[in-house]
């Protein structure tokens, strides 16, 4: 059963979460919260399994909300927003979020990045590409872009990190590889250069013909070695020390 807190200054929307979660055998919506204070009470006293995060909230945001949740290490956040805005997307995960998603998103779809969150696995929406991870490995933070809705559903293929390869903007810093990095086997490090490139499990397992549950093994080993805590700080990891 994984256990969620949902955070929306709306209780419209909140209520709408949580009629789609409530639904599910295996989900259980332990609790709401209107702010990001709130939010962060609650989850110290609910211990939730995934918190499911608006941005724009009063008495404190989203954002910041996330980075204190997460440097507790209470729960995972899934951050919700109405618009692909870059500038949400980079501080959210820079504070550390597991995902983004995008409110307009179909109740299937949402059903799904939660429990895709809660396998431990990484998930962006399909708007988020290459810029943003190279904003944060650059440590530089452009203007964020004109805020527009989001069109079209996501497939469930798209759920995981979708990173494009890097093409002619490699001159990016790179910086100190982590201890850890010495430590992965070859074939370990070559999952983590596939997982920098944004490649699901079955997309790896195909890739190097191996098992499915053999990746997840290897994907697992990897997180542990570098210490991080999913695939977002994998991704950002492979192209922070150059490794995409």
């Amino acid at each position: 059963m994984t256990r969620v807190l949902l955070v929306d200054d709306q209780a419209l929307v909140r209520s709408g979460f949580s009629l789609i979660l409530s639904v599910e055998d295996d989900f259980e919506v332990v609790g709401e919260a209107g702010d990001g204070a709130a939010a962060i009470e609650l989850t110290r006293a609910l211990r939730p399994d995934i918190v499911l995060m608006d941005v724009q909230m009063p008495v404190m945001d989203g954002i910041e909300a996330t980075r204190r949740i997460v440097a507790e290490d209470l729960a995972k956040v899934l951050v919700l927003t109405t618009f692909d805005h870059d500038e949400y997307v980079f501080d959210g995960l820079a504070a550390g979020a597991s995902g983004f998603l995008l409110k307009n998103s179909d109740a299937e779809h949402l059903v799904e990045a939660v429990r895709t969150v809660a396998a431990g696995h990484a998930l962006l929406a399909p708007q988020i590409t290459r810029r943003v991870i190279e904003q944060m490995v650059a440590g530089e933070r452009q203007a964020p872009s004109e805020r527009r809705p989001s069109g079209g559903r996501t497939s469930s293929a798209e759920l995981d990190v979708l990173v494009e390869p890097a093409g002619t903007h490699t001159a990016r810093r790179q910086m100190a590889a982590p201890a850890g990095l010495a430590l992965l086997t070859p074939r370990e490090r070559e999952v983590l250069e596939l997982v920098g490139t944004g490649l699901s499990n079955a997309e790896i397992a195909s890739t190097l013909y191996l098992g499915e549950a053999t990746v997840k093994t290897h994907v697992s080993n990897v997180l542990a070695k570098l210490h991080v805590r999913d695939r977002v700080q994998a991704v950002v990891l492979a192209h922070r020390v150059g490794l995409v």
